[in-house]
Order: structure tokens, then C-alpha cells, then sequence
């Protein structure tokens, strides 16, 4: 089947032979500025319940930590005390990772009135000196500890900081001569300092946690920012299990979804998904203005600014949902009931570059990526965030197999870019595929598709720590405690679930200006607790019995009410007064404060975390019309906590047991001793693919369609608008360059039914057992490490 492709996507060594869209881009295409008719803000769509969470759970004994209860989680920066909660003092010195108030512990005498003149006493003088003395010490320490001194630093970007062009500027900021310019270029600076944007304009950058933003065009994959004192630089270790996750997700950015930008969806009415406003906006009486669409929402819904801000909130980690067709979409997927060829009309390859400038603005400002792939072909749960809403078509019903096999290959095409070494700081983890229904595709399914990208990403990076990126799966659904044990002996596998109350199908109308339970003297009715018990002993558990495990998702949604959350019928099964809770300017101080204090019990709860999403954009009525899920308005209004740090021993306070997590891994769960060998009952549970079956069908699944491996490989481009020179190697967005098996591309002669409008359909009798991405088409390396895994 023909792609459409973007240009920009085409490297020189590696063609496409695929045709290409009259929508796409050049490498060399400047972004495209705001179009004032489709400038808006953005939304997010309907996420299913976690099924298997209580909504009551007995309260247990009281803990004394809610999260790490180990020596080695002590050793985390979590305890280092919290900024003052009521806006207090001023910024706070750092000292290495800690933080210390501006204003604590003067000597008393500091405060009284002197009883002579100054300049005639000799503590003066003294005093002066000792001045200079900081003074000197404070500009001269942040240009060698941030410029000079950051490991892994380039040759280049320490010569130009160190070579007599240092200076120093407001908000202990650093500059270097740029290569030959004979100008001074700001390349790093913290809270207070102006960040200067690509298009000219400026800002102040607000962090007062110790944070610096680090960008030096001469060498623009230096990874020394550090968002925050108790984070490590990006080029730093991060360790699971001591360091912890306080991270938010940018959703609705590259995967559109009514609820986050509603006003785009409101402007088409009836349009429920990106797939139709996607077809909407390419057959509009003006014209096709799809690409203008959406360039225009990659440019103004998340900006740098925005990113500064996530760092500045005391967060370190970015969750971002990409589709796969920033890679490519075919123009013909089967044909409908007609007759009629399929296409698939998303704007291929158009927000691969904003991709990577959100790569960019991470690294900047030390924000580590979890990487999603959020959407597959054919749709994986049916939901609007898959692209289409309706059918379940990936690794179910007669086009199960052949959408499983493009997935594959989307997933290999990000792999190989994240995994060069210019983007493994910045893109630590891969999440594979985004909420994958298990309820209809079945688990033993999804297991043997996760085993086949498991072996696929390894044969691509190499085993053990460091090489790659971790992968990400979703527990589709089922809890954690379904995966416990999951492939023993993989390399680096993170169980991702996504705990929603608003899913539920319960009333959920329970208000938050009534006493906690578990604390009669704050606010938040029965919902911090519940998120407490519900969550805490589930995820640690997890923990223990599975690897490493974090919440992908979660918000702050105690109901489902807000516009578009179900979709745009716009539903809800809660009997809360949705009027009211759509609509922030109608809450009380106490109200605000209940939904503080869930939000900080859930962060407690979950350990590592991801809040469901950072921004929700205007409806046509001028207002976030689902304020319970963006950080950024709770954050601005008083129901987000101004320091993540403060959920810790929230749920301890309420009398929770969490069941605590000691902080230690196996070997093999973080690509120690034992990584890449997996147990030989998985690999015979689940080493097959595709599975002998698929749920549901009548017929094996080696009768099932498939494609073949004979189309030419698509390379995602590295960052062009990164400048070039001798010191600066790109990449060339793969890194194995032994992998060259072709990429999937329909049988010749065949026809296949739509591939996400089959379900219902008889499987057809043509086009079987052409798989050609089997288990005996990858290259899966020999264990460089060895060891049986095992668990006390």
C-alpha cells in the first residue's frame, strides 16, 4: 500500500519509494506562524476506568513512610524541606541538592540598629570583603558547575565557556562567545534570567528549586540543565526506586482529542475524532487546510514557555503521546463495503518536526521525555486518542495481525531514532503502544505482541542498562496485579497503568469543602483517602512482583463531568452537578483545598507519576470548560500543589497503608545481571508470533491477512534547525545500521478489507500467510549478561 509521507522524513541515504502528500514539508520549511482563525487552546479525549480498583478499601495500619520506606530511598532529596507553602521568603540559596531558606537562621544581631557610622567600624570593612568574596564565588561556581564541570561535556561548549568569554547576567545566568560570532551568546541561567525564544520574543524564567535551563547553539546536545535540585541533570543517572517521577503529560498536542481542544472540535460539529476533522479540514469550500490547521495548533497550544513553566513547577519529567503518523499513513488500508479504496487522511509526517522541538525545549530546561506512542493502526481500544473512534482492529479481528505488523514497525522507527546517542538523556523511556484493550484482544494476545517488541527494541539496542531506551506497556486495563511476574528476565520493561476514578461508572457526586476522612481538620471528603487506599498498596506491590511501575495518567477527574470528557455526546454517568464542576469560578476556597489535597494524596499514592494533562484549551464560551484535568489552571488557582514535594507522607497522615516499596529492583529490572534473558516459560507461553489465535476468531491466525516486508525503510530525520558544524554530529536517525529489514507494505495482487472497519467482517479468502515479520526475521542479540532471575 502507498504512503503518505512527509519529505521531511526522507534521509538521503535511505529513499522512500512511496509517494508523498501535497501537505507535507521540506526539511528546509520554516514553521508556520499562528493563523488567527485557527489560533485556540486544546482537550483531551475519554480515558477508561482502571476496573480493577476499589472504590473502598479497608484503611490499614499507618506506615511510616507512603512511598520508599528504605535506606536507599533515603538517599532520594525527598526529604529536603519544602519552600515556604505560603509564597513565604524569598528564592531559596542551593548548596549542591539542597535548598536552604534565604532568611533562616540569622543572627539576631543582624537585625539591630548600628551605633555608630559604618565606614568608621572595622566589622565594616570586614564585612565588605566577605561580600566581594561571595559575590566572586557566586559568579564564578555556576559557570564551572554548570559550564565547565557537567560530565559528558562537550569538548566545545567548555572551551567556549571557559576561554575568557564567560560572564554572568541577572538570575546567575552564563553566556559564551559563540564559534567566531565575536558575540556573547546566553547559554545558561536560572530563576529570574530572560530566555529569548526562537521567534525574538522573551520571558522571565521562574524557578525557584535550583533549577537551570542550558542551551549552547554551538553544541546543542549538551545535556547539563537540571530542572530542579533533587532531580539529576540530564546528564546525570537517573535511578529508579530513589529518584522519583513528578511528572505531566502534554496531551492533546500531537494527538488531538475534543475535550482538550475543544473549541477546534466545536468549530465542526459532529466531528469526533482526529481521523474526521481530519477528512473535515481537507474538504473545507476554502480548500484543503489541514496542514495550516495544524501547524498552527503544534505552534500555539504548547510553547517554550510552557516547558519553562513545567520546570518551574517543580516537575522533571514529560509524558508525550505522539501518533504514528508523524512516521507516515498509507492512502489505501482496504476497501470499504463499495468497493472504494481507504485512505487514511491524518496529516502524515506534519508534526515530526514540532516533535523535535519538543526534544529540544526538554533538554533545555532538563526535562526527561517518556516517549508514547499513542495511537495504532487500526485503533487499539476504539477510543477518539487511538484516532478513530469505534473498532478495535490491532491484534483483533481479521486485520488484527497485518495493523500489528505496521505497529511494529512504527515502534522499530522510534526506537532507532531515540536510541542514538544524541537523544538518550532526554528520551529515557518508550511507551510502545497507549491503552491497548485487553478486554478485547486478550491478554495472552497482547502478552505475545509485547514478548515480540520486547525482542525487537533489544535487537535493535543491545541488552543491559544504557543501551536504549526502558519500554513502557500498558496494563490495558486489567491492574497491576494482573502483570505481576511478566516476562522474568526482559530487559527493562516499566508497567504503565492509569488509575481514573471518573471512569468508573459509579455517582461519584461526593463533594471536596466537606472534612477528610482521615483528617477532619482539611478538606476533601472521602476522595484523598480513597485515592490513598485504591492506588498505594496496588502500584508498590506492583513493584515488588513486576519492576518498575509508575502512572502513566491520572487527574484529578473525582467525577466525569467537563465538556467532551465522554466524547462529544458528552455524556456522564456521575450524578455530581456537572454545571458546577465544568466550571472553576464557582469554587470556594474549600472546595479548591479538598481537590489539593486528593491531587497530593494521589501523587503519594502512585510514587511516580504523570498527571493527566498539563493544559485543557478555552471552549467557545472563553473558558476551560474541564478544569478538574489542567495542571496548569489548578496550578494558577490554588488546586495544584505549587511544590510536588509536599504529596509526600500524605496518605501516612491519613491513616493509609501503602504496603511501601524498600526501593530495591532485581538486577535484570534495570539492565543488570540477568537482562535480556528471559525465562524459558515465557518464551514458550508467549514467544510466538503472530499467537495460533486471535480472540474471537473462528479461523487460526496464520490464515488471517498479512503484509509483506518489501517496502523501502522511512528514516525520521534528525533536527535541522539544530545549527551544524565540526563539533556537532545530528545523527542520522538510526542508530543500528545493521537493521535493514524492509519495512511491511500490502501483498501485490491482493485486496484487503479497510483495516479499521473490519471487525465485523468474514475473514476474506486471499492474502494468507504472507507474514513476513516472524520471530525469525529479527536479529535478537546473545545476553551479554547472564544469570537466572530470580525473586525472594
Amino acid at each position: 500500500m502507498a504512503d503518505s509521507s512527509d519529505p521531511f522524513l526522507q534521509p538521503p541515504t535511505r529513499p522512500l519509494t512511496t509517494t508523498s502528500s501535497n501537505e507535507n514539508f521540506n526539511p528546509g520549511d520554516a514553521f508556520i506562524p499562528p493563523n488567527a482563525l485557527f489560533s485556540r487552546n486544546s482537550a483531551y479525549g475519554i480515558q477508561p476506568s482502571l476496573h480493577s480498583t476499589p472504590r473502598q478499601s479497608a484503611v490499614g495500619d499507618l506506615n511510616t513512610n507512603s512511598y520508599y520506606d528504605s535506606p536507599v530511598a533515603s538517599n532520594s532529596n525527598n526529604n529536603i524541606p519544602l519552600l515556604d507553602r505560603e509564597g513565604g521568603h524569598g528564592t531559596p540559596a542551593v548548596d549542591g541538592n539542597k535548598e536552604y531558606d534565604s532568611y533562616a537562621d540569622r543572627p539576631a544581631a543582624a537585625y539591630r540598629a548600628p551605633k555608630k557610622s559604618l565606614v568608621k567600624r572595622p566589622l565594616f570593612w570586614l564585612g565588605l570583603i566577605a561580600l566581594v568574596i561571595v559575590v566572586a564565588v557566586a559568579v564564578v561556581l555556576p559557570v564551572y558547575f554548570v559550564v565547565i564541570k557537567p560530565k559528558h561535556n562537550n569538548t566545545a561548549a567548555s572551551g567556549a565557556s571557559s576561554n575568557g568569554g564567560g560572564t554572568t547576567t541577572p538570575g546567575n545566568s552564563s553566556t559564551s562567545g559563540g564559534k567566531g560570532s565575536g558575540q556573547s551568546v546566553l547559554i545558561t541561567g536560572g530563576d529570574g534570567s530572560t530566555i529569548t525564544t526562537e521567534d525574538g520574543s522573551t520571558f522571565t524564567y521562574q524557578n525557584s528549586f535550583g533549577g537551570f535551563w542550558y542551551e549552547d547553539p554551538a553544541n546543542p546536545y549538551t545535556d547539563n540543565a537540571q530542572c530542579n535540585s533533587w532531580t539529576p541533570a540530564l546528564n546525570e543517572t537517573w535511578q529508579w526506586g530513589v529518584n522519583r517521577v513528578y511528572g505531566v503529560n502534554l496531551g492533546g498536542l500531537f494527538v488531538l482529542e475534543p475535550f482538550i481542544s475543544p473549541s477546534l472540535f466545536q468549530a465542526f460539529p459532529g466531528v469526533p475524532d482526529e481521523w474526521t476533522l481530519s477528512q473535515t479540514l481537507s474538504t473545507l469550500p476554502t480548500g484543503n487546510n489541514l496542514t495550516a490547521a495544524m501547524e498552527d495548533h503544534y505552534n500555539t497550544f504548547i510553547t517554550e514557555e510552557d516547558i519553562a513553566a513545567i520546570a518551574g513547577a517543580g516537575l522533571n519529567w514529560i509524558r508525550l503521546p505522539v501518533p504514528f503518523w508523524a512516521i507516515s499513513a498509507w492512502s489505501n488500508v482496504g476497501e470499504d463495503p463499495s468497493g472504494n479504496p481507504v485512505a487514511e487522511p491524518f496529516a502524515a509526517g506534519v508534526c515530526w518536526k514540532y516533535i523535535l522541538r519538543v526534544f529540544r525545549w526538554a533538554r533545555k530546561y532538563g526535562l526527561r521525555i517518556s516517549l508514547d506512542l499513542h495511537t495504532a493502526p487500526g485503533s487499539q481500544n476504539g477510543y477518539n486518542h487511538s484516532g478513530k473512534i469505534g473498532q478495535v482492529n490491532f491484534m483483533s479481528g481479521p486485520m488484527g495481525v497485518a495493523n500489528a505488523q505496521r505497529m511494529l514497525d512504527y515502534i522499530r522507527i522510534y526506537t532507532e531514532f531515540v536510541s542514538q546517542p544524541e537523544y538518550q538523556h532526554v528520551v529515557p523511556v518508550f511507551g510502545i503502544i497507549n491503552e491497548a484493550l485487553v478486554s478485547t484482544i486478550g491478554k495472552d494476545q497482547m502478552s505475545a505482541f509485547y514478548f515480540q517488541a520486547h525482542n525487537m527494541i533489544r535487537s535493535i539496542t543491545g541488552v543491559g542498562a544504557g543501551k536504549g531506551p526502558y519500554i513502557a506497556m500498558h496494563d490495558g486495563f486489567q491492574g497491576p496485579a494482573a502483570w505481576a511476574g511478566f516476562l522474568p528476565g526482559s530487559d527493562r520493561i516499566i508497567l504503565d497503568t492509569h488509575p481514573y476514578f471518573a471512569f468508573d461508572g459509579q455517582p461519584n457526586d461526593e463533594p471536596t469543602n466537606t472534612p477528610a476522612s482521615g483528617d477532619p481538620s482539611g478538606f476533601g471528603g472521602p476522595w484523598p483517602l480513597q485515592a490513598c487506599n485504591s492506588w498505594g498498596a496496588s502500584l508498590n506491590t506492583s513493584r515488588s512482583q513486576f519492576g518498575v511501575t509508575f502512572a502513566g495518567e491520572f487527574s484529578n477527574g473525582i467525577n466525569d463531568c467537563g465538556l467532551y470528557i465522554n466524547g462529544i455526546t458528552n455524556g456522564h454517568s456521575s450524578t455530581a452537578n456537572c454545571t458546577f464542576w465544568s466550571d472553576a469560578s464557582q469554587w470556594d476556597d474549600d472546595t479548591k483545598q479538598g481537590l489539593l489535597n486528593f491531587a497530593l494524596a494521589s501523587m503519594d499514592a502512585l510514587g511516580d507519576w504523570f498527571f493527566w494533562t498539563w493544559k485543557i484549551g478555552n471552549s467557545t464560551a472563553g473558558i476551560v470548560e474541564a478544569p478538574l484535568w489542567s495542571y496548569s489552571l489548578g496550578l494558577a488557582n490554588g488546586w495544584m500543589p505549587t511544590d510536588p514535594r509536599q504529596s509526600v507522607g500524605k496518605c501516612v497522615a491519613l491513616g493509609a497503608n501503602l504496603s511501601p516499596f524498600d526501593g530495591t529492583f532485581l538486577p535484570y529490572e534495570t539492565g543488570g545481571a540477568g537482562a535480556g534473558t528471559i525465562a524459558a516459560t515465557a518464551s514458550a507461553q508467549f514467544g510466538t508470533f503472530p499467537p495460533a489465535t486471535l480472540k474471537g476468531m473462528s479461523v487460526s491466525a496464520s490464515l488471517l491477512p498479512t503484509y509483506t516486508a518489501t517496502a523501502s525503510l522511512i528514516t525520521l530525520s534528525p533536527d535541522t534547525a539544530a545549527p551544524t558544524g565540526a563539533a556537532v554530529q545530528l545523527g542520522d536517525g538510526w542508530f543500528d545500521a545493521a537493521d535493514q529489514t524492509p519495512m511491511v507494505t500490502s501483498v501485490a495482487g491482493c485486496v484487503y478489507p479497510d483495516a479499521w472497519s473490519a471487525a465485523a467482517l468474514p475473514v476474506p479468502t486471499q492474502c494468507t500467510g504472507n507474514a513476513a515479520r516472524g520471530m525469525k526475521n529479527l536479529r535478537i542479540p546473545k545476553p551479554t549478561i547472564t544469570g537466572k532471575p530470580h525473586r525472594s
